[in-house]
């Protein structure tokens, strides 16, 4: 057996086990590292590859089929394609509107902009969309948008399409699978290189770049449209190296994740375009959810929709609430992916209601970046769902993760490129033995799920603080050890910043503050400081 990237995984059991203190039994060279493998991961390694570098890209999961968020992803990619009614502007107003008030209209208008040209890129990488006649792409409407731009691919399998066509780019790469980054390693002034974990144990990779694009936290929480994979890792990492995350407060679920009578783990989600087409939301009575809530009704905003549901939920008292489509026609061949999700679960879409709740489905905020993915820290860029570039503010439009994903990763790339050559090789130092701080990831969940879900309150982000304090410390040694120490990490985080924030904004709702406040419309940061706890400060702005 043999780890991707040529080292023997002949020790595994054992080497595994020796945990990350004191010598590392392996060290390597490059000038870029990525970590991660979704769309924002392999565009940013692709990127680099063509400046010239030398890149190694890590992934932390043995195989790479179903551990990547892009290859979940249904609904598509909002993006404004030339000849059309649509424009650029009216994408960054839609985009703002969902934003709470918090979106950097600037980076939106950059990253809306480059768009097209970053879909250019990805159909000269593999990619292929549906057609509405031939030559012309189809196009769909989903919540939040004024206009039919989300391009698809397979009906709701686009996310499947972009993940295979970068797969496949992507094998000029150096992708070491089972290698778990578990520190970014600095100086005093800029990223010096990785500590990975991998079969042979632990070991340094050199390099003066690195990228985070590590996807989101959903499994923070019991229940997420999630892949395991999603587990805060970037977020941890940029906190342990002394970079700051802005919005992680915002953590946006979705409106319809399938209620299948299981709550725990990965469940599927149910894409927003069925609402585009026309599928009403209704409770067990057969009233709208929806109604009266918000002008647009089903394809209101996210956070918007999700609130009503978990209110009307509430009410009722009932488990779920249903989305109707069965006045639908093809509904099994426009959206094969719900369908069969569906028919797995025991339901027929075209017979009876879906059952739906609203599941953890994307973090808003993260590591704070420009549009380019830098960070504060020289030598660290951070693309896609972990970036907090400014583009989401409280709470992400549909599409526009895949549409932030391309852009920025591709950007990310680049500067790290750059950055590369001209700072040079770098040398990485070993560190200390390695011990962190973790509670058990299913108390963690049961915390996150009760205390800081669609509606918080004071007194369950006070209590959930109170159970998250309750970690206790191990040695580094496994992949499970960095996950649950980065869960840990990560919902800490959310839960200061969830605390601090005592308004309603965006996908923040507080049930004892329901009201937005005007003088709160900035973004949050939370840092570790001296003694490693997380703390708060207001920051206005992009880091960089």
């Amino acid at each position: 057996m043999t780890v991707p990237g040529g080292r023997s995984a002949a020790t595994g059991g054992k080497a595994a086990r020796r945990g990350c203190g004191g010598a590392t039994h392996w060290q390597q060279r490059a000038d870029v590292v990525v970590i991660g493998t979704g769309v924002a991961g392999l565009v940013a390694g692709l990127a680099a590859h063509r400046r010239g570098r030398k890149v190694i890209v890590l992934n932390k999961v043995p195989e790479q089929t179903g551990s990547t968020a892009t290859g979940y992803a249904q609904g598509g990619i909002a993006v404004v394609l030339p000849g059309t009614d649509d424009s650029v502007d009216a994408h960054v107003a839609d985009t703002i509107a969902a934003g709470g008030g918090l979106c950097d209209a600037e980076a939106v208008q950059s990253i809306v902009a480059d768009g097209y040209r970053a879909v250019r890129d990805l159909v000269r990488d593999g990619a292929r969309f549906d057609e509405a006649v031939p030559g012309r792409w189809a196009m769909t409407r989903e919540g939040g948008h004024s206009r039919r731009r989300i391009i698809h691919s397979g009906g709701d399998a686009t996310g499947a399409e972009v993940q295979r066509a970068l797969d496949q780019a992507a094998r000029v790469l150096d992708i070491r699978a089972d290698h778990v980054a578990v520190r970014v390693l600095r100086d005093d002034a800029a990223v010096t290189g990785v500590l990975v974990l991998n079969a042979d144990g632990p070991g340094i990779v050199h390099a003066p770049a690195v990228i985070l694009a590590t996807g989101g936290l959903g499994h923070l929480y019991a229940a997420t449209t999630n892949p395991e994979a999603s587990t805060g890792d970037g977020i941890a990492l940029a906190l342990w190296a002394g970079v700051p995350v802005s919005d992680i407060e915002f953590v946006q679920f979705h409106p319809t994740m399938l209620f299948d009578g299981h709550t725990a783990g990965r469940r599927p989600l149910i894409t927003e375009a069925l609402r585009g087409e026309g599928a009403r939301l209704v409770d067990s009575q057969g009233d709208p959810v929806t109604l009266g809530v918000h002008p647009m009704g089903d394809l209101a905003p996210r956070d918007v929709v999700a609130a009503a549901i978990d209110a009307r939920l509430k009410a009722t008292g009932d488990p779920c609430v249903y989305l109707d489509a069965r006045h639908l026609t093809g509904v099994a061949d426009r959206f094969p992916t719900v369908t069969a999700a569906c028919l797995q679960a025991g339901v027929d879409p075209a017979r009876e209601p879906i059952p739906v709740v609203p599941g953890a489905h994307y973090s808003c905020g993260g590591v704070v970046t420009d549009v380019d993915g830098r960070t504060a820290l020289p030598g660290l860029f951070a693309a896609g769902e972990v970036a907090r570039t400014g583009m989401h503010g409280g709470n992400r439009l549909a599409s526009n993760s895949l549409l932030e994903g391309l852009v920025v990763g591709g950007r990310a790339g680049r500067g790290a490129a750059d950055h590369a050559a001209a700072a040079g090789p770098s040398r990485a130092a070993a560190p200390e033995r390695l011990t962190v701080e973790a509670l058990a990831r299913r108390e963690l969940q049961t915390a996150m799920s009760r205390d800081a879900s669609v509606v918080r309150d004071a007194e369950g982000l006070t209590h959930l603080r109170d159970v998250l304090a309750s970690a206790t410390t191990r040695p580094l040694r496994t992949r499970s050890d960095f996950e649950d120490a980065a869960l840990t990490l990560t919902a800490r985080a959310v839960a200061v910043a969830a605390l601090q924030r005592a308004e309603s904004r965006g996908c923040h709702h507080r049930g004892d503050h329901p009201d937005t406040d005007p003088a709160r419309a900035v973004s949050g940061a939370v840092d570790l400081d001296e003694n490693g706890l997380v703390g708060l400060k207001v920051r206005a702005g992009a880091c960089c």
